[in-house]
């Protein structure tokens, strides 16, 4: 028996209570499974809240009884009928201690079997579940995932509307500005031969909106970034940005923490406490060999190069003489985790992000100790390195040195990552945030032998830092600042340079010259000359922290229709060919087939 097509749905599936006995409801989606138990048939039915159990028995009409009969998995249906209380009870689900007794039943669609079953622990592999992603996003965690999404986006609008903030759109076409990751380019059809490109970050539209009046701005802005290939990253991401008028470095990371305790409180029911932590650069660096440090756990680096720079271990001493330093990192109570296969191991990862080797000490349950370097140095000196090492029987030190600090410090680092996941040293479900300031103004670009911009060129060198510029780079620091989750960066931002002069400045430090500056970003110079407010802002990845938040393995797990590692998506086959005659309008001839490459991450705001 069918419905009448102006039939509307009363209930969604996963709504339906004791509450709702004796109530006559309708509902529709999908089969999850259907039952046959000879003279009674039971089919899960399931929409986007959940799974509502239809039943048809001895006294369902014979028409309906046969359509139910006639059903298959991923049907849509629609099902009318009166709720009661089920004689088995289902625990495990929300609607487990009701069903509905069908009175009128209609097949809206059938499916085909389907390349593999809806269901929450699916094995099949995730390329093909992409390929069909319309039925991969039916399973109830991914939906809830995307769900979550929503939620967080109408919190971030509600929280930043709540602080006199304004939703302003900026251009998806825009100028292309290649600083940094390449840009996606969009070739004009009207102005032949010039092209816009995607934008990497709404962040010289926002510059401009405070210049304009609007004193604060927000979006969920779409960004774009056409980078190689790197694991687990998008080349479109979203990012929710904010920049604010007449406000200082505090000022921002006020609005940031609010809005950072409010997602938490509302999306997960979780007090976060602020102000959060903080830590310059440098010491994030020192301490932790990584400017997106995870403290849910100690493990601090230490510094030996006062000890070993004398020593007659040449590997440790000519790291001191050559400018760099040695830096260990104790692993505690781990000798019986950590034999000498695992650390075989771990010394070719070391070697594979730039160490020369990893120096080694175990120290046994009994104080007895096993080495790689104990032997080239004295009693007193082995003495003095387990002492700062803090070393314990039980424990296991890594010694790294290196001509230059910065590479022991970055090995040591991921190093302290891999022990920690290795170790099980990390509470699940804690939620660690910090903010990391003072960042370099500038780094050292190794392949071009150039100082570039460690943030953008367009943020604020600290006020006792302009006279550096010239003469002493590396001693520049930024009104930068990071905000860091579980040793995963969600956002950066800074405060603004408002100054034309210095603006100016600083785009001839970076090999800018004047008529190139003004080529690329002469509006926004022009602009400042009109009367720029201070400012500054930040953007806050999206897609990492819904990732954070429901501790999801993957960018693609909160991503409804997300690409792969190689920036295709093999769901729609793209990217792809496209025919001679548009290409013929774009004035655009092919060279080559160029292979795809694709990446993403929070743009630098």
């Amino acid at each position: 028996m069918g419905f009448a097509p102006e039939t509307k749905r009363s209930n969604y599936c996963g709504e339906v209570r004791l509450s709702d006995v004796g109530r006559e409801i309708t509902v529709a989606g999908w089969v999850q499974r259907r039952r046959d138990l000879g003279s009674l048939i039971f089919i899960d039915l399931r929409d986007r809240t959940g799974i509502l159990q239809l039943a048809f028995g001895e006294e369902t009409d014979k028409d309906v009884f046969e359509t139910a009969f006639s059903v298959r998995g991923e049907y849509v249906l629609m099902a009318k009928g009166v709720v009661r209380e089920r004689s088995s009870k289902n625990p495990d689900i929300p609607t487990g201690d009701v069903e509905i007794d069908v009175t009128q039943l209609s097949i809206l669609n059938k499916s085909e079997t389907t390349p593999f079953e809806i269901t929450e622990k699916c094995a099949t592999s995730e390329l093909t579940r992409l390929k069909y992603r319309y039925l991969d996003l039916r399973r109830p965690n991914l939906q809830k995932n995307i769900i979550m999404r929503h939620k967080i986006c109408k919190i971030t609008r509600d929280y930043f509307d709540e602080n006199g903030f304004i939703e302003i759109e900026t251009p998806m076409l825009i100028k292309s500005t290649p600083e940094g990751a390449r840009d996606f380019l969009v070739p004009s059809r009207i102005h032949s031969g010039s092209f816009y490109a995607l934008p990497q970050s709404p962040q010289l539209y926002k510059q401009l909106s405070m210049v304009a009046g609007f004193d604060r701005y927000m979006q969920i802005a779409r960004c774009f970034r056409d980078e190689d290939l790197r694991a687990d990253r998008q080349p479109e991401f979203t990012q929710i940005d904010f920049e604010m008028s007449f406000v200082g470095i505090e000022d921002v990371l006020e609005i940031g923490e609010g809005y950072m305790k409010r997602v938490f409180k509302e999306s997960l029911g979780t007090d976060i406490k602020t102000p959060f932590k903080r830590l310059t650069f440098s010491e994030a660096m020192e301490r932790y060999g990584t400017d997106k440090p995870d403290t849910r756990y100690k493990m601090e680096l230490f510094d030996i190069s006062d000890i070993a720079g004398g020593c007659g271990f040449a590997v440790f001493s000519g790291a001191v003489r050559g400018g760099g330093s040695v830096r260990g990192i104790t692993a505690k109570n781990a000798f019986s985790k950590l034999t000498r296969k695992e650390i075989d191991k771990l010394t070719e990862a070391a070697r594979g992000i730039g160490a020369k080797g990893l120096a080694w000490s175990r120290l046994g349950d009994d104080g007895a100790v096993t080495s790689s370097f104990a032997k080239f140095l004295s009693d007193e000196e082995n003495k003095a390195i387990l002492k700062a090492a803090e070393a314990e029987p039980g424990d296991v030190v890594f010694i790294v040195a290196d001509n230059k600090s910065s590479t022991a410090l970055s090995v040591l680092g991921a190093l302290r990552q891999t022990l920690a996941k290795k170790l099980d040293m990390i509470q699940s479900g804690t939620f660690d945030l910090l903010w990391v300031t003072e960042f370099p103004f500038f780094e050292f670009d190794e392949e071009t032998k150039q100082y570039v911009a460690m943030h953008h060129p367009f943020t604020s060198p600290m006020d006792e830092c302009l006279d550096y510029l010239e003469t002493e780079k590396s001693k520049v620091r930024a009104k930068a600042y990071d905000l860091v989750l579980n040793g995963v960066e969600l956002s950066s931002g800074s405060i603004r340079i408002t100054d034309p002069v210095l603006q100016k400045r600083v785009f001839k430090l970076l090999g800018l010259s004047d008529e190139e500056a003004s080529r690329k970003f002469g509006y926004l110079i022009d602009a400042f000359r009109y009367g720029a407010p201070p400012h500054g802002g930040m953007g806050i990845g999206l897609d990492r922290l819904i990732m954070q938040l429901l501790g999801c393995e993957s960018l693609r797990d909160v991503i409804a229709f997300p690409k792969v590692q190689n920036a295709s998506e093999p769901m729609t086959d793209c990217p792809s060919a496209v025919d001679t005659v548009q290409l013929d309008e774009l004035g655009i001839a092919l060279k080559a087939a160029a292979e795809g490459c694709g990446g993403d991450m929070p743009a630098k705001d």
